[in-house]
């Protein structure tokens, strides 16, 4: 892969990590809710289950599609129903932030890894950089398409979820948390309800 497309794929991964996502907006309400140390499981799940999920992809998971194209429908509504139960989560955390002996705890590494298989941005994200920067589905191509993908996305990830912690002084209010919770739950479905349809 020569400088240009290296170029082209890290401004790509860029522009897909960077933006709002089902992701960065959980990642957000996490920094929010738990702060950045605790959020660390989550936020690692998502850099590094996606990169295993796109070099699984590109090494021939799609053609399980193919072969039962049942499948994709039966997977595009996994995933919204998973959502949904998610943004329930989210909406309905009436815990204050800093509470001790709380059943509510931020995602688990392998939760936000797993995520990834029902997250339909991820789904779009790696099918695009497999096709575009790994069109031959080699090895040697995959994995470098996942560990440029993984170097950009992890600044990124990180950036969400420090920015949920940032409001974390304003969000002290029961009210304001409660606000901010719905809102983040509301933003989770409008973020893929359009690629669902």
């Amino acid at each position: 892969m020569n400088i240009e497309l290296v170029s082209a794929l890290a401004l790509f991964a860029l522009v897909s990590s960077i933006t709002p996502g089902p992701n960065n907006l959980m990642l957000m309400n996490s920094g929010a809710n738990f702060g950045f140390k605790r959020s660390l499981p989550h936020l690692l799940g998502v850099t590094i289950g996606f990169v295993i999920m796109l070099v699984l992809v590109g090494l021939g998971v799609m053609q399980l599609f193919d072969f039962f194209p049942w499948s994709y429908q039966l997977l595009k509504v996994l995933c919204m129903a998973y959502l949904l139960y998610l943004a329930y989560k989210i909406a309905s955390n009436k815990t204050p932030i800093g509470a001790k002996n709380s059943d509510t705890r931020p995602f688990s590494f392998v939760q936000a890894s797993l995520f990834q298989w029902v997250n339909p941005k991820a789904w779009t994200m790696a099918l695009s950089a497999v096709s575009v920067y790994a069109p031959s589905k080699g090895i040697g191509a995959v994995v470098l398409v996942g560990l440029i993908f993984g170097i950009v996305n992890l600044p990124c990830v990180c950036s969400w979820t420090l920015v949920g912690q940032r409001l974390q002084v304003w969000l002290k209010d029961r009210k304001r948390l409660r606000a901010f919770n719905i809102f983040m739950a509301v933003l989770l479905v409008a973020s893929v309800l359009f690629s669902m349809l």
